[in-house]
């Protein structure tokens, strides 16, 4: 993969042990990445800095390297650095082009893992960073704690979340579909990303079958793991939660139709992916991943645990 490879490359080498990719590119580094004939379409690359108490510290140091190696601003309405005196909110994101690169080129986005959770508080939460060029923000969402959790080493040095944590994040941010469309197009953000979980399963299916493997049974165990130790007392309820947005989707023939249309588009390109398949995949995913995940959490949230 060339992009993983040009981000990894350009990284500073102390900062590579905080990064974890998530994302398009994650999956499909994971998926693809000893295919040569595979190519991953995508626009932005997440990086993940984590953990949370260096998120910050590593985003600057990380952004003032690249802007030194030539990198530029993503250009549009957010391509200024902040001052001082703007809010975090009025901050731009450090979104980045790699050198010499047209505007409608790849461009690198930058992550904050997220705080201890607190249900209380907005998913999205904004962090200032303070560069040589400017003051930019970094943003997490809550369920972004769940690619820390045992992520996967790749030969570039950095990390690349679990396809299962990509899968269970976008279940828990999305738990109904929503009317709000990704910007420029008529898709459904939440039709995106619950596809992207059925993605996930279908290309985890595949391998499986061609290896003789069965990683989709162990979503669910690796699913309630991951949120014991990254919520705690609220892992009982968000995993009995999780199942609500992808059983919406796959309940309503257009939302399920514009699902796997973004995702033929995507990950699935080249694939073509028809629609009796997706609709296998959801079915065996609500079965064994969804399901699996409520029974593993009942018998902990009967006794009080």
């Amino acid at each position: 993969m060339i992009v993983n490879t040009q981000v990894a490359e350009a990284l500073p080498p102390e900062a590579r042990k905080n990064v974890i990719i998530v994302g398009r590119l994650a999956a499909g580094y994971h998926y693809f990445a000893s295919d040569g004939a595979r190519a991953i379409r995508t626009k932005d690359v997440d990086c993940l800095f984590s953990p949370h108490a260096a998120a910050v510290t590593v985003a600057a140091d990380v952004t003032d390297q690249l802007l030194g190696a030539n990198w530029q601003l993503k250009p549009g309405e957010w391509g200024k650095p902040g001052t001082k005196g703007d809010a975090e909110e009025q901050l731009p994101m450090v979104r980045l082009l790699p050198p010499d690169a047209a505007a409608d080129n790849w461009f690198l986005e930058l992550l904050s893992a997220p705080p201890r959770f607190d249900p209380t508080t907005p998913s999205k939460k904004l962090r200032r960073v303070e560069t040589s060029a400017g003051h930019f923000a970094i943003c997490s969402f809550d369920y972004l704690a769940l690619a820390e959790w045992e992520p996967l080493p790749t030969k570039h040095a950095v990390r690349i979340a679990r396809p299962e944590m990509m899968a269970l994040a976008n279940l828990l941010h999305h738990p109904r579909i929503a009317d709000t469309l990704i910007a420029g197009t008529d898709y459904k953000r939440s039709n995106k990303d619950l596809g992207r979980v059925l993605v996930l399963a279908y290309l985890t299916t595949e391998r499986d079958r061609r290896d003789g493997s069965d990683e989709l049974g162990k979503w669910a165990e690796r699913m309630w793991a991951a949120l014991q130790a990254k919520f705690n007392g609220q892992a009982q309820s968000l995993a009995l939660q999780a199942g609500s947005g992808i059983r919406a989707l796959l309940a309503s023939p257009g939302d399920r139709d514009q699902a796997l249309r973004i995702a033929n588009l995507g990950l699935l390109a080249t694939m073509d992916v028809g629609r009796e398949a997706f609709d296998a995949t959801g079915a065996r995913f609500l079965a064994e991943v969804v399901d699996e995940l409520e029974d593993l959490a009942r018998p902990a949230a009967a006794t009080g645990q």
